[in-house]
């Protein structure tokens, strides 16, 4: 129903039936609108993690909160104030405004962000934090430099357990570059590991079918990691290997 269907309703007879209910209410009563809100109750977002993040809470106005890409040197900020949700409390009573201050929400923002990251912990995670009050960067970096630097240490621990598990991961797979996300490799960069193997560029180092199994496999290696089958004859005698597997399918690789 459009609002000037509404307003036209609701003027000429004041109220509107809803089917079942014994009880009449006014459509302008239902209508969401936001009290005074207070221009002193702020916060401040400050990210040095080098990627843009946008949570969504559907259940309050405002709602949507974009935090632009960050680093140490330049960190980004978003100011964020108080938001509310509403509570229908009877059927003929406007609906009830339930504020929640900055505070609670800058600090949602964040933790419902972070909690979920893969090898995070509270001693590890994005360089994502907030402080009372409006705040500039000049001022986060001369009143308040530990928390940027903290922000700092706990990020580069988190990265290290990133390329940890990078490691890990591309090993198991053999090489294969679905195992490594961009978190993973943005970990990499900020502590300066680009010579990692996984490093590369993803595009030179595809999966192809096994031609015995059907399973993924690195084309850069002669065996299969899942079948152990031997599928590349001429890469397998150039890798010198002196124990043939049991299974390959070509035969004995010498002849």
């Amino acid at each position: 129903m459009s609002s000037d269907l509404i307003n036209q309703v609701a003027s000429q007879s004041g109220s509107v039936s809803m089917g079942g209910y014994g009880n009449a209410f006014s459509i302008r009563n239902k209508r969401t609108i936001r009290g005074p809100v207070n221009p002193m109750d702020k916060c401040t977002i400050f990210s040095i993690y080098g990627k843009t993040i946008e949570e969504r809470k559907p259940t309050i106005q405002p709602g949507y909160f974009v935090i632009p890409a960050g680093s140490y040197e330049a960190p980004s900020r978003l100011v964020v104030g108080s938001s509310s949700w509403w509570r229908e409390v009877n059927l003929d009573e406007p609906l009830l405004e339930i504020p929640h201050g900055s505070v609670q929400i800058a600090e949602s923002v964040v933790r419902d962000y972070v909690i979920g990251l893969l090898a995070r912990a509270n001693d590890a995670q994005p360089g994502l934090f907030w402080v009372p009050g409006e705040m500039t960067v000049k001022q986060l970096k001369a009143e308040h430099p530990h928390i940027l630097e903290k922000a700092k240490i706990m990020q580069d621990k988190w990265y290290e357990a990133l390329v940890k598990l990078a490691d890990i991961g591309w090993s198991r797979t053999n090489g294969n570059p679905l195992s490594i996300n961009d978190d993973m490799r943005m970990a990499a960069n900020a502590l300066r590991l680009t010579q990692k193997e996984w490093m590369q560029d993803f595009k030179m180092m595809e999966t192809v079918a096994c031609i015995a199994c059907g399973q993924a496999r690195n084309p850069k290696f002669p065996i299969c990691p899942n079948c152990k089958t031997v599928v590349d004859k001429e890469l397998y005698n150039k890798s010198g290997l002196m124990a043939a597997p049991e299974n390959n399918i070509f035969g004995d690789m010498k002849k």
